[in-house]
C-alpha cells in the first residue's frame, strides 16, 4: 500500500507541478495586467469597432481606484502624523520634500528643453494656426490657470468636505490638519488614532479587491486606445512620439538610474519589484490608479509610515517629474510648428511659469492642456489653437509621462526617507530580491524530485 502510495505521486509529478506553477503565475496581478494588456490589443486590432465600445471598462476601474484615494490619503497622512514623537518631524518631512520635488522638476524640464532644442521635431511642419481646429482643444484648457481659484480649491468648504470630494490636494491639508491635532490631543487623540487604525485596514482590503479588477481596466483601454488611435496618429506627429519616448527611457535609466544607485538601489529591481503597479499606470494612464498600492509597498519596502505618507501624496501633486519633461519638450515643439523661434530668454521664463502652474494639476482632466495654455499665453506668439496639434496624440505621450511620475514618486519617497534617517536599507533589499529568490526557489524545486513529493505531503 505505501510502495504503491509512492510510486503513484512519483509516477505523476511532472503534470500536477506545471499546472500549479502556471495557476501560481495567473495569480500574479502583473500577470494578469499583461495579459488584459495583450488581449485589449487584439481585440483594437481585429475588431475596432469592439475595442472602441470599451471605454467604459477603464473608465470604471479608474472610477472605484479614485473612490478609494481620498480614504487611503486621510488614513495614511493623519496617522503618520499622529504617530510622530513631535510634529517638527512632518514640517521637516515636508519641507525636504518639496525641495526635492522643486529640484527634480526643474531638472526635468530644462532636460525637456535641451532635447527639443537639439532635435527640433517640430521644424518643418509650416503649420498656419489659421488653419488648425481650435475644437479640438478642451475647454479646460481655453480657461486656463488661475492661482486664486487653485489655493481657493485647497480650502474645502467643511473637514469632512474634502473628504467626500476628489481634490488630493485638499484631502492631504486636512489630514495634515488632522493628524497633528490628534498628536496633540493626548488620550482622546489616541482613541481617535486607534479607529482610524482599524479604518485603515478596512480601506486597504477594499483596495486589495478593486485591484484585482485591474486587468479588466487594463484590458479595455488598450482595446479602445488602438481602435481609435492605431497608427494614423503617428504618420505626422511620430518623431516627436518617438523622442519624448527615447527622452523617458533616458530619463529613467540615467537620471532616476543616478537617484536610485546613490540610495544603494538598482533601478530595474525597484522597477520589477513595482511591475504590477507601473503596468497599471502606463495601461490606464491615470497615476492616482497605483497610489493606495504604492504606499503599501513602499511601507514594506523600509520606508517609514510618515514619511511615506506625506511624500507619495504631496508627490503626485508636486513631483510630476514625466510632465514636467512633456511641458517644455511640448511648448518647445508647438513653436517649432508653426515656425516660431523662442529665444532662450522665453524659454526660461517659459520654465519658471511651468514651475509654478504645474504644481497641483494632477487629477484635473485635461491638466496638461491648462499648464501649456496659460504659459504660451504667457510667452506671448504661440496661438492656443495650436494645442490641437497634439490632441490626437496625447494620449500616447501620456504613457511615459505616468511611468516618470510613478516612479520617481517612489524614489523620492526613498530618497526624503534616507534624508530623514527613516529607511531601512536592509527591509529594501529583503523586499526588492524576495521575487528573484522566490523565483529561483520554484525554479529548483521544479529540479528536485524531493521537493516534488514534499508538495504532495504538504497537500495531504
Amino acid at each position: 500500500m505505501s510502495s504503491h502510495t509512492m510510486q503513484n505521486p512519483q509516477h505523476s509529478a511532472h503534470p500536477p507541478k506545471q499546472r500549479s506553477r502556471f495557476s501560481r503565475l495567473m495569480r500574479e496581478l502583473w500577470f494578469q495586467v499583461v495579459l488584459g494588456a495583450v488581449l485589449g490589443i487584439a481585440v483594437g486590432l481585429l475588431l475596432p469597432s469592439v475595442g472602441k465600445q470599451l471605454t467604459p471598462l477603464s473608465d470604471w476601474f479608474i472610477a472605484l481606484v479614485k473612490m478609494i484615494v481620498i480614504p487611503v490619503v486621510f488614513c495614511v497622512v493623519s496617522l503618520g502624523i499622529a504617530s510622530m514623537d513631535s510634529l517638527r518631524k512632518a514640517g521637516r518631512i515636508g519641507v525636504k520634500a518639496l525641495g526635492y520635488f522643486l529640484a527634480l522638476s526643474l531638472v526635468s524640464m530644462l532636460i525637456g528643453l535641451v532635447v527639443a532644442n537639439v532635435f527640433r521635431p517640430g521644424e518643418g511642419m509650416n503649420i498656419d494656426p489659421s488653419q488648425l481646429d481650435s475644437s479640438k482643444v478642451p475647454a479646460a484648457a481655453n480657461k486656463g490657470f488661475d492661482g486664486l481659484e487653485f489655493v481657493s480649491n485647497i480650502i474645502p468648504e467643511s473637514l469632512f468636505g474634502a473628504l467626500t470630494g476628489h481634490t488630493i490636494i485638499a484631502a492631504l491639508m486636512v489630514s495634515i490638519i488632522f493628524g497633528a491635532a490628534m498628536n496633540v490631543s493626548g488620550e482622546a487623540g489616541a482613541f481617535l488614532t486607534k479607529g482610524i487604525q482599524a479604518l485603515s485596514t478596512v480601506i486597504f482590503k477594499i483596495v486589495n479587491w478593486v485591484m484585482r479588477l485591474a486587468p479588466i481596466g487594463t484590458f479595455g483601454a488598450l482595446a479602445a486606445v488602438v481602435a481609435n488611435y492605431g497608427t494614423q496618429s503617428l504618420q505626422q506627429l511620430g518623431y516627436l512620439v518617438l523622442l519624448f519616448t527615447g527622452t523617458c527611457i533616458l530619463y529613467v535609466l540615467v537620471v532616476l538610474g543616478i537617484i536610485a544607485r546613490t540610495c544603494g538601489l538598482n533601478i530595474f529591481t525597484v522597477m520589477r519589484y513595482f511591475k504590477a503597479e507601473l503596468l497599471i499606470a502606463l495601461s490606464t494612464c491615470s497615476s492616482e490608479a497605483v497610489l493606495p498600492q504604492l504606499i503599501k509597498k513602499l511601507e514594506a519596502m523600509g520606508v517609514g509610515k510618515s514619511t511615506v505618507g506625506i511624500v507619495i501624496p504631496s508627490g503626485f501633486s508636486f513631483n510630476l517629474d514625466g510632465s514636467a519633461v512633456y511641458l517644455t519638450m511640448a511648448s518647445v515643439f508647438l513653436a517649432q510648428a508653426v515656425g516660431i523661434d523662442l529665444s532662450w530668454e522665453q524659454q526660461l521664463v517659459m520654465v519658471g511659469v511651468m514651475m509654478l502652474t504645474s504644481k497641483g494639476t494632477a487629477g484635473i482632466a485635461g491638466g496638461a492642456f491648462i499648464v501649456l495654455a496659460s504659459t504660451l499665453s504667457s510667452v506671448g506668439g504661440i496661438p492656443l489653437a495650436a494645442l490641437a496639434l497634439i490632441v490626437g496624440i496625447d494620449r500616447l505621450l501620456n504613457e511615459g509621462r505616468v511611468f516618470i511620475n510613478v516612479l520617481g514618486n517612489v524614489m523620492a519617497a526613498v530618497v526624503v526617507g534616507k534624508w530623514e534617517r527613516d529607511y531601512d536599507p536592509e527591509q529594501a533589499r529583503e523586499a526588492l530580491h524576495a521575487a528573484g529568490q522566490k523565483k529561483k526557489k520554484k525554479e529548483i524545486e521544479a529540479k528536485t524530485p524531493t521537493a516534488v513529493e514534499a508538495d504532495k505531503v504538504d497537500v495531504h
